[in-house]
């Protein structure tokens, strides 16, 4: 039978409650909180400062590192490791790749930038959620942005395209699912990250991709509005 019918009651297209908010990490040069639904990301932004060891600086650019990572009970399963694993060393990569197309690394040469991004709470789409906070925590951080980044996971449940996958829908038993993470630069519609997970048709990761840019647009207003609450003189260009 085909999925039809959300298992939280969703439309096909409709995302879980998106909130954000800039600022929260006080000693942080730049911080910011993003949820969708129950996953909750926080993000705090260090540098530019000098990078340890020096080999790994660069002398016409900064190094963007991002780390990853989910707090010990946030997800509703297993108790998650303390430290890095393979999974969040991956994820700490790919968010740094989404993250560089929008910055002028070249201000600071020879410098790093430290992107520290927490799962406190999980319930799928960790990497999405985690992308806009640290895009958040940057243009809280005041570094020159040509655009912002937001990211969402797309999900094909047995044949049915779906936005925004929570936890039930990943672990969905009675038919196939893939799982679609997608980064977008909104105002210029570059994609900067896209990963998937299971199989999926051409046409349906097509079909995918068009409900991503509608996603994607609901999303930014949510950044946009958490930075004008701090920000209130800053006009969208």
């Amino acid at each position: 039978m085909a999925y039809t019918k959300r298992l939280d009651g969703r439309k096909l297209d409709e995302l879980r409650k998106v909130e954000a908010k800039v600022g929260v990490i006080k000693t942080a040069a730049g911080s910011a909180m993003f949820r969708m639904g129950n996953t909750i990301a926080y993000a705090a932004v260090r540098g530019p400062r000098e990078v340890f060891p020096r080999s790994m600086a660069k002398p016409d650019t900064a190094v963007l590192r991002c780390y990853y990572d989910m707090m010990a009970f946030s997800g509703a399963g297993e108790r998650v490791r303390p430290g890095p694993s393979r999974r969040s060393k991956e994820i700490s990569m790919v968010t740094a790749k989404a993250l560089e197309p929008v910055l002028d690394l070249t201000e600071f040469p020879k410098s790093g930038i430290d992107v520290f991004i927490e799962l406190i709470q999980t319930d799928a789409g960790t990497r999405c959620a985690g992308i806009c906070a640290a895009a958040l925590a940057l243009a809280d951080a005041g570094f020159s942005m040509k655009d912002m980044v937001c990211a969402v996971a797309m999900g094909v449940i047995d044949g049915t395209v779906v936005a925004d996958l929570d936890k039930a829908e990943e672990d969905y038993d009675k038919g196939p699912v893939a799982d679609l993470a997608m980064a977008m630069l909104p105002r210029s519609g570059e994609v900067t990250l896209m990963q998937m997970d299971g199989e999926a048709s051409q046409e349906h990761i097509i079909e995918a991709v068009e409900l991503m840019k509608k996603s994607i647009k609901k999303i930014y207003e949510v950044q946009k509005k958490a930075l004008l609450e701090k920000y209130g003189g800053v006009k969208d260009e």
